[in-house]
């Protein structure tokens, strides 16, 4: 399945909320779902119609794999993984997804969106533990050191990116150092801290269809 390289407010106009994948564009007004709450194409001022139990499992499925830029196969992998821990298969299943190393990287204040940061990543301007990785879905784990690369650190946009983010949140399973654009894994993501409004035991319910 091809990666979808359209519109990205199409994506959250289609979910009919936001997803949060185009940086600080999504706070302001110029947010397409703020100007235009309705679906896209022809059809998309009617009402919306009313999902099966699969539809609403379907739907939530793709919500968050458009929200974490994930390939169909890639995300199937993912939930795989997640099943075979202990604990909660749904839980589980969003902190394989929080681990990413783009997801992470953006988090960390790197990055304004996923999609940015995947960039930033797929260019070589980051490493891990000192080494360069660019791969996007590269999963980082406890104790692993996230930095920009020192021939990037200077980068026009870079900095840009780190006064918007000055003040933004950072989960508590992560530590970061804006100044020295260095950021460490101190644990495994908290399902209470993942702010992305979703209903990760629908997807369990898809997969176990």
């Amino acid at each position: 399945m091809a990666r979808y390289t359209g519109p990205v407010c199409r994506q959250c106009r289609q979910e009919g909320e936001k997803l949060f994948l185009k940086g600080e564009r999504c706070y302001t007004d110029k947010c397409a779902i703020e100007r235009r709450s309705y679906g896209p194409g022809d059809q998309g001022r009617g009402r919306r119609r009313k999902l099966s139990e699969y539809g609403l499992q379907l739907r939530e499925k793709q919500k968050v794999r458009k929200i974490y830029g994930v390939l169909e196969n890639q995300f199937r992998s993912y939930f795989e993984q997640a099943e075979k821990k202990p604990g909660i298969t749904g839980e589980n299943f969003l902190k394989v997804l929080e681990r990413r190393l783009d997801n992470v990287v953006y988090r960390l204040g790197f990055a304004t969106s996923r999609n940015e940061s995947r960039q930033f990543v797929r260019h070589g301007h980051i490493l891990v533990n000192g080494k360069r990785v660019n791969i996007p879905s590269y999963l980082v784990d406890e104790n692993d050191v996230i930095t920009v690369k020192e021939s990037s650190k200077d980068l026009k946009r870079l900095k840009e990116v780190i006064e918007l983010n000055a003040d933004k949140a950072t989960p508590s399973w992560l530590q970061v150092s804006l100044e020295k654009k260095e950021g460490k894994v101190l644990s495994d993501p908290i399902r209470e801290e993942i702010d992305i409004p979703i209903n990760e035991q629908l997807i369990v319910e898809f997969y176990s269809r």
